[in-house]
């Protein structure tokens, strides 16, 4: 008996150890800063389907966005992160302003896409790296939950800015989950709405779909342990990360976006948030659009639902 009990114990504590050591590498994985992480299997990734009117209109978007002088902006998140952003006033204001959010692993330029459309409508624009990338400082994801909170000051620092009365939030992949986690928050009413494409439910479910789409490996107890590491090290849980819950208390107009063939973040992700969502909402999926390549495949129409939220009667 003792020996049995000496072997259980052994084994007992190389799974821990095991188990710590496969964590950390997932959380090196998901959440630290700095990594790079292949987020497609090669024979899933899903090509964009562009046409040539809507390639000619990306591609002088993206002309015209690094011709732009772009002013940099700073702010002193509530943990003492210094953040940036690029702001582009617009010459021919109209009092409105967008705030664009980027995705996982990405920066604020790879939302360049949407500038020159907001611009030509009339918009200041204001595009910040998120904590934990670009420029910005922080030395994790946060998956939108902390982000959330920064987003609040980037508001009230565009609000003192610009004076503006009716500003956007516009995020897509996990810049979607942050403004739609910001939407869960008190807002000043000079936030008019809310701009999400392929959005996940929480932070928890997508990197549970990821865990068993890249690895094979089922969630638990992966999922369980990094998020437990995670608390310890960057100060909150997968399951804290959730726009389902911010969602519900949300009380702005939503445009929820997503394209059916996404290969990344399922599309029945948006379909549970648009049902969980508080407040007027719209749900547009984008047939044949893979991962954020919504607007690069259906570009006019994009732009003529984004401008029939914008505009709709309050």
């Amino acid at each position: 008996m003792k020996k049995l009990k000496t072997v259980l114990g052994v084994t007992a504590s190389l799974l821990v150890v095991a188990f710590t050591f496969a964590a950390d590498f997932f959380y090196g994985e998901a959440v630290e800063r700095g990594r790079e992480v292949e987020l497609h299997r090669e024979e899933i990734a899903i090509p964009a389907m562009v046409t040539a009117e809507n390639e000619q209109i990306i591609d002088e978007a993206a002309e015209w966005y690094e011709n732009q002088s772009f002013e940099t902006m700073t702010l002193t998140s509530y943990d003492g992160l210094t953040l940036e952003a690029d702001f582009l006033a617009n010459e021919e204001s109209t009092d409105q302003a967008v705030i664009l959010a980027h995705g996982f692993r990405s920066q604020r330029a790879d939302m360049g896409d949407y500038v020159q459309f907001y611009y030509d409508q009339g918009f200041d624009i204001l595009i910040p790296d998120s904590r934990g990338h670009g420029e910005s400082e922080g030395d994790y994801v946060s998956f939108g939950w902390h982000d959330r909170l920064d987003y609040l000051d980037w508001i009230n620092v565009l609000i003192e800015k610009t004076g503006s009365s009716s500003i956007f939030l516009h995020g897509h992949s996990m810049g979607a989950a942050t403004v739609l986690m910001t939407s869960g928050e008190e807002l000043p009413p000079q936030v008019k709405g809310v701009i999400a494409d392929s959005g996940y439910t929480s932070a928890e479910d997508i990197l549970s779909y990821q865990l068993e789409n890249l690895y094979n490996l089922p969630p638990f107890p992966m999922i369980p342990v990094t998020s437990g590491m995670t608390k310890i090290r960057s100060g909150f849980t997968f399951g804290e990360a959730s726009v389902i819950d911010q969602v519900a208390k949300n009380t702005l107009p939503l445009l929820l976006i997503h394209g059916e063939a996404d290969e990344l973040v399922p599309t029945s992700m948006t379909e549970e948030i648009y049902e969980a969502a508080g407040g007027d909402k719209t749900l547009w999926l984008v047939p044949e659009a893979g991962h954020v390549k919504s607007y690069s495949t259906s570009t006019t129409e994009y732009q003529e639902r984004l401008m029939e939220f914008i505009n709709r009667e309050d």
